[in-house]
């Protein structure tokens, strides 16, 4: 008669299991609320003290750490010396084991847990017994999953044993899942310490989703969540219409997503290749849309939206006049649903779209991690420094604190040109600062005249100053603190522009 031994914090399916195995000619061992759970189903159960011969200790914390259980999974069956020190000892080899974990997540997840709950669902006994059972997966069979049970019994019943390859890859499965076990406690438990930087880094995801292709055609590419994301990020978002999401929609949306926190007022955010291409606010979500798109009727197309108010019916409308990949919204009214939801395509996402805990980015280079705090700094307008003869204006200022929002989101070399409510022109990426401002500049055309421009970091000289200038831009915000800084705000001087320095970078690589 083989042996198995059961011991499960999720109960699911577990009795089936149990009967199953019987059925098969197992003996079952199993322990606490597990026993009391096969036993009142009628499934025959034998206690761990009987195999012990050592009862359970210290509120359960001690039961199965014992050499009758480890050398019952851990000798190697074809070694002699090894099935001779089992009869010596008359430990009963186990054949199958079936264990998961004190759930150590869901109590960290709970508010206002406290530190002693958490360490007391840190198992120990759990990860011993499916280490050592996967570590001799070459004999013994080891399930973590419930959503295994089904395929195990299948091969036991068909040819009274699992396959090599099925042993072999319940074992890897075990040993992922016993390290992402430890992986959050030793991420908890580095939180309480307040450890920022630690000497291993040891993070840990979940399989969401597999993707058609990554950035192109020809790359493999998945969606991995965090076990232990904050509320208003990206991968918190629930799809409620269209086809799946693509992994350049993921980085869109989250830009998108990033953007849109920045403010409390009805905020519509248009980006494409991970650059807002037009914000708009207003006094409705139908007005902040209308100019998003209104800032860049072209780019939009195609475009995801982020929107931090709820959907209504005119909103709608308006959306679906136009092409785009993806809304993402705290929510949408039924009649917006109804209308949006006509185009088969169409991602339709729901997110309460609010300023998150600050955490670290994480950006993966060949051969290693960089991790950096991520830039949510909030800076105080009153720190800010008039440098020029002229100073803002009231709408002014108002307009230069809203396009210094947004321009901490676009790739550097950044220049955003744009009023209180409107971005007009956005310069992303470019190798020089003036090639930045220029785009920007000739995106919003007219609309310039009696605008303002943010630059997310100083200017080297003052070229951009100068097309700002003729372009009728009548106040810039930048971080100062190039050798040349005096040259630009001359430049500014000559053309009546105010100028504000806020002592403060904000590139985007």
């Amino acid at each position: 008669m083989k042996r198995a031994l059961i011991s499960v914090s999720d109960k699911t399916g577990v009795v089936a299991f149990g009967k199953q195995l019987v059925e098969l000619d197992f003996e079952i061992i199993s322990t606490g609320g597990t026993k009391q759970a096969l036993e009142e189903a009628g499934v025959p159960v034998i206690g761990i003290e009987e195999v012990t011969y050592f009862p359970e200790m210290l509120d359960g914390r001690v039961k199965t750490l014992h050499p009758n259980v480890h050398g019952g999974l851990l000798a190697n069956r074809s070694i002699p010396a090894h099935m001779e020190a089992l009869e010596k000892h008359a430990i009963t080899p186990i054949d199958l084991v079936c264990v998961n974990l004190y759930p150590f997540q869901a109590t960290i997840e709970q508010p206002n847990v406290t530190l002693g709950e958490a360490i007391e669902n840190i198992d120990i006994g759990g990860p011993s017994m499916l280490r050592s059972a996967a570590k001799n997966y070459a004999a013994v069979t080891v399930l973590v999953d419930t959503a295994d049970y089904e395929g195990v019994l299948g091969e036991l019943s068909e040819q009274g044993t699992t396959t090599f390859e099925t042993r072999q890859r319940l074992a890897a499965k075990v040993f992922r899942h016993t390290a992402q076990y430890d992986a959050l406690i030793g991420q908890y438990l580095t939180e309480v310490t307040g450890e920022k930087f630690p000497e291993k880094l040891t993070l840990t995801y979940n399989l969401e989703d597999r993707l058609r292709y990554g950035e192109n055609p020809h790359q493999d590419a998945a969606f991995y969540k965090e076990p232990l994301s904050q509320e208003g990020v990206i991968s918190r978002a629930k799809q409620l219409h269209g086809k799946a999401l693509s992994y350049n929609n993921l980085r869109d949306a989250d830009a998108a997503v990033k953007i849109a926190a920045e403010f409390t007022e009805p905020v519509a955010v248009a980006v494409k290749h991970m650059n807002p291409c037009g914000v708009g606010c207003g006094t409705t979500i139908e007005e902040a849309y209308l100019k998003a798109y209104e800032a860049d009727e072209t780019s939009i197309f195609g475009g995801i939206i982020a929107l931090n108010r709820e959907v209504d019916a005119e909103t709608a409308t308006h959306m679906s006049e136009i092409f785009l990949e993806i809304i993402i919204a705290p929510s949408f009214s039924e009649d917006a649903f109804e209308i949006l939801s006509r185009k088969k395509n169409i991602r339709l996402l729901t997110l309460n779209i609010e300023t998150t805990e600050p955490g670290l980015d994480k950006i993966s280079i060949g051969g290693g991690l960089l991790l950096q705090d991520q830039d949510t700094l909030v800076e105080d307008p009153e720190s800010f420094e008039v440098v020029t003869e002229k100073a803002p204006t009231e709408v002014e200022l108002q307009a230069l604190l809203t396009q210094w929002k947004i321009v901490k989101h676009v790739k550097s070399n950044a220049i955003v040109v744009g009023t209180a409510s409107q971005t007009l022109g956005v310069g992303a990426g470019q190798m020089n600062r003036i090639g930045a401002a220029e785009i920007a500049l000739k995106q919003a055309g007219e609309k310039a005249a009696g605008a303002v421009l943010a630059s997310d970091a100083f200017f080297p000289m003052d070229d951009t100053v100068e097309a700002a200038g003729r372009a009728g831009i009548k106040a810039i915000i930048q971080p100062g603190g190039s050798i040349k800084d005096q040259d630009s705000i001359a430049m500014a001087n000559q053309y009546g522009i105010a100028m504000v320095v806020t002592r403060v970078r904000h590139f985007k690589h």
